[in-house]
């Protein structure tokens, strides 16, 4: 644990808070507007949160040469949380546009 400082600490811990906070008022705001689209985007947080998680657990560790492989899942979580993200945010903007409305209620 002495692989970062603590207010390095204080920061990757809130953050990883605020995102789950993020994906909560994400899916909130899906429920009040009625669009299930927003519910997509929150589950395509998700990737991004794991990955976050992987390099807290991997410093949290000392960066244990044992532990490398979470930098590997770290990467690709990020990769595939850009993604999901990118998908999700591609359907809200279809949506939005008028080009499927059937999920919206």
């Amino acid at each position: 644990m002495h692989a970062l400082s603590i207010p390095t600490w204080v920061i990757h811990v809130s953050s990883v808070i605020e995102w789950v906070a993020a994906i909560w008022l994400v899916w909130i705001y899906g429920e009040v507007t009625g669009n299930r689209y927003w519910w997509g985007l929150s589950w395509a947080m998700l990737p991004a949160l794991l990955s976050a998680m992987c390099a807290c657990t991997w410093h949290f560790f000392d960066n244990a040469s044992s532990l490398e492989w979470l930098v590997t899942l770290q990467a690709s979580m990020t990769v595939v949380g850009n993604c999901t993200l990118c998908a999700a945010a591609w359907w809200i903007w279809r949506s939005a546009s008028g080009g499927d409305r059937s999920q919206q209620e």
